[in-house]
């Protein structure tokens, strides 16, 4: 299993933000659910370090784990959005784990 997984595996569990390097920017993000795509691992997350103009805005992103890396879990907890339901994107996605 590879760390990244078991670093948002954790952070889904204990509710905890993450930081990690996407297209070459440090990002932090808190993970809802981690899913799997025709064989590919993807995280719905929360970018906070985008800009939203309202709460209300703000929406889950979903982040290709082969594309994170240099993921650390930080000492900061997270609540999920109140609109988050805990369904995969797609139907033929393969939930693993959610919040």
């Amino acid at each position: 299993m590879s760390e990244t997984r078991l670093k948002l595996m954790e952070a889904i569990a204990r509710k905890q933000t993450v930081e990690a390097r996407y297209n070459g920017d440090l990002i932090k993000l808190a993970p809802h659910m981690l899913f799997e795509r025709h064989g590919d691992l993807f995280v719905s997350a929360l970018n906070m370090s985008k800009t939203w103009r309202s709460d209300d805005e703000r929406r889950l992103g979903q982040f290709k784990l082969a594309g994170l890396g240099s993921t650390e879990l930080l000492d900061e907890s997270f609540d999920p959005l109140p609109s988050y339901q805990p369904t995969v994107p797609r139907s033929d996605d393969a939930l693993i784990l959610a919040i």
